[in-house]
């Protein structure tokens, strides 16, 4: 972990900068597995699964068996679980877009129409360890929204995550990952139904893969390693460390760093960090490679530079604070907020953009799984009301005909009267 002074501006902007980084040769292999997938399906998806996955168990999970599985999950996990899903149930359902209708002239009326998509898919990665979270996390935003079929691929679900699975009501689960899971969502084969959208963290592989198939379904956003930003004045040092830490255990590609004008705090957080990091792992090599305390000349310095790198996690110390970080997947506000409890329960979803996407929107909801459309109503009257402004911005953008397909239906109406 490496101290900077802001005025090394080179410095910032190199530890700051979280732009995608495309890799040729994973690229290429990406684009080849996807191919074989879509041309040869269900034969090019068991040879890729038992290649990469290492599978030998059937590809689909029954519902028989997440049962038995979950059976076996101890009590205190299970409820874990459920409480978890209870909470992400709860803001899932305040996310939802709501349809309306207005009248904007008499006999002119606009309806906003939201309808659930029909069936999406779900990555849950494989990983060092299970994640049942990101499971949670992506099926119950897509069931409270009314989706009619989640399927979720993921490359080696234990029992947590099948407990996970029933908890979230998905409808089919299979022992899929890398490249070759998302290519089976994206065009389906003869086992695996194609989706209308596929969403969920992973790694390289699947990220490119999510980009490379995004043309033809839809997905969520680009999903890179893992980042903390801490804009801090006057926070608790070994708590900032213990975030640093948390976020940085993820991935050794994760970035972590803490933004402050106050020196002595950049000391306190620098001597806690020594004392508490692990001494080896991801976390050490994270913040070897990707960590840094920044020492900025000013409060407002150290805003300017979250905004810039727009962060997935964001933790300050005030109100005051937050409402200025407006460039974030979700914001922390106050000792108490650890991130990492975002990361379980406390209902907010944790499938965040990273890669400075979050100056462009938020994490994963439920208005992700739905279609928000407009139907369009015009009487006669209401057609005669609007029929000037339409023609004439239509003539003067020299579309003769848009102006024509309006006049027509007004001409009718005089031959009649």
């Amino acid at each position: 972990m490496r101290l900077i002074i802001s005025t090394n501006t080179r410095a910032v902007e190199a530890l700051l900068d979280r732009r995608p980084r495309p890799n040729a040769a994973v690229e290429r292999d990406v684009a080849r597995i996807v191919a074989r997938v879509r041309r040869d399906g269900d034969r090019a998806l068991l040879d890729y699964a038992r290649r990469f996955d290492g599978l030998s168990e059937p590809m689909e999970v029954d519902v028989e068996e997440m049962r038995r599985a979950a059976g076996n999950v101890r009590p205190e996990l299970r409820s874990a679980i459920a409480a978890a899903a209870r909470s992400i149930r709860r803001v899932a359902r305040r996310q939802m877009p709501k349809g309306w209708s207005i009248e904007t002239a008499p006999g002119v009326r606009i309806e906003q129409r939201v309808t659930a998509l029909d069936r999406v898919g779900c990555y849950v990665p494989g990983g060092r360890h299970p994640l049942p979270s990101s499971l949670l996390m992506t099926a119950i935003p897509a069931r409270v929204a009314g989706v009619g079929e989640v399927i979720v691929a993921c490359p080696k679900p234990d029992a947590t995550v099948m407990a996970a699975a029933l908890e979230a009501g998905v409808t089919r689960l299979f022992r899929l990952g890398g490249a070759h899971a998302i290519a089976a969502l994206a065009y389906g084969t003869a086992r695996v139904p194609a989706v209308d959208k596929i969403v969920g963290p992973g790694n390289a592989y699947v990220a490119a893969a999510k980009t490379l198939v995004a043309p033809d379904c839809a997905i969520d956003f680009h999903a890179g390693p893992s980042e903390i930003v801490v804009v801090s004045e006057s926070g608790k040092p070994d708590w900032i460390a213990a975030d640093l830490i948390a976020q940085a255990e993820h991935d050794p590609d994760a970035r972590a760093i803490l933004l402050t004008p106050s020196r002595t705090l950049a000391a306190r957080v620098m001597a806690a960090l020594k004392r508490r990091l692990p001494p080896g792992g991801p976390a050490r090599e994270a913040l070897a490679a990707n960590g840094g305390v920044v020492l900025t000349s000013s409060l407002d310095e150290a805003i300017a530079l979250s905004q810039a790198m727009a962060p997935e996690h964001l933790v300050c110390d005030t109100e005051a604070m937050a409402a200025r970080l407006t460039r974030a997947g979700t914001v922390f506000v106050g000792d108490y907020s650890a991130q990492a409890s975002g990361d379980y329960a406390t209902g907010s979803n944790h499938v965040l953009p990273t890669s400075g996407g979050a100056r462009g929107r938020g994490g994963l909801s439920a208005a992700d799984f739905v279609r928000v459309s407009t139907v369009q109503r015009l009487s006669s009257r209401g057609l005669r009301r609007i029929a000037s402004a339409a023609i004439t911005l239509a003539e003067a953008e020299g579309l003769a005909a848009h102006a024509a397909s309006i006049d027509i239906r007004l001409r009718r109406r005089k031959a009649r009267s």
